[in-house]
């Protein structure tokens, strides 16, 4: 049996921004100034989604996220809306320049799981935990936070775009599924580290060739060791090839057209989701030589 792609191609183009930049540990509200000001940048530039960094708004370092759970954190409601009053500059930059926001935040849930979560911000300015990180990375990561237990699909403008959070998207797994759910695209705010430059320029274009789908890969610069992010924000396209991609260092908007008809002509010259057998890897032979 032969599994088939669920969603077609979308109708029209759509302008994506990934960012990097440094935030501030533990200051919510300057961050979230800081995010609705690239978000500006991102919409001048065509940008009609922007994809900020993982724990962009208390910033990714973990001794003050142990330090101070209740002012690093944002608390999200049972629908999973996010009421902050220091989002608001957020909410202003998304809603009056009519762009959709992915930005990395502490999540608190009303059952008291603080998870790393992508918040997505819509165009009129609401706020909703999207998606939890599924694949936590190392033991600081796994002390403060409880991974997700699902996926997620943001759907804008008839582009279904997977959400990951940094690691998840070193599991090729994590990303078929996404494409299995019939993704174009795939979103993935992170915090790679200074040293880590091969692995994070390999993991997000292979999530792309493996899919087909277009990838947008948002990481923070700049820290104190050894809490210092190296940058390289990145557009790829369905092919894995490179968009455009920022300077390992500094602060940067990179924008660029998710484009369906470049989506079609790759998918039909690599079939590789709709030549994908669910049983493949099932069924093996053990064979001794």
């Amino acid at each position: 049996m032969i599994a088939a792609v669920p969603y077609p191609a979308p109708a029209a183009p759509l302008g994506v921004a990934a960012v990097q930049a440094e935030p501030v540990p533990g200051d919510v509200a300057g961050n979230a100034r800081t995010a609705g000001r690239l978000v500006g940048r991102a919409a001048e530039a065509g940008a009609r989604v922007a994809v900020l960094p993982e724990l962009f708004l208390p910033a990714y370092h973990p001794p003050t996220l142990a330090a101070d759970p209740a002012g690093t954190d944002v608390v999200a409601d049972h629908a999973g809306l996010v009421a902050d009053p220091r989002l608001d500059p957020l909410r202003a930059a998304a809603r009056d320049h009519r762009v959709v926001v992915v930005i990395g935040a502490a999540v608190r849930h009303p059952d008291g799981r603080r998870t790393c979560s992508a918040l997505v911000v819509d165009r009129t300015g609401r706020v909703a935990a999207g998606y939890a990180k599924q694949q936590l990375w190392g033991p600081e990561e796994n002390a403060l936070f409880t991974s997700g237990d699902r996926g997620a699909t943001l759907v804008v403008d008839g582009w279904r775009l997977g959400l990951g959070v940094c690691y998840d998207g070193c599991f090729p797994e994590h990303g078929r599924a996404a494409a299995v759910d019939g993704a174009h695209g795939y979103l993935c705010p992170s915090g790679y580290l200074v040293g880590s430059e091969h692995r994070r320029d390999l993991y997000y274009r292979a999530r792309a060739l493996d899919n087909t789908m277009y990838v947008a890969f948002a990481n923070s610069v700049g820290g104190v060791a050894p809490w210092r992010f190296n940058g390289g924000a990145a557009l790829y396209d369905p092919e894995g090839r490179p968009l455009d991609q920022a300077a390992d260092r500094g602060e940067a908007v990179v924008v660029g057209l998710f484009d369906p008809a470049e989506l079609r002509r790759v998918r039909d010259a690599h079939r590789m989701l709709a030549d994908r057998r669910p049983d493949q890897g099932v069924s093996r032979l053990e064979l001794v030589a």
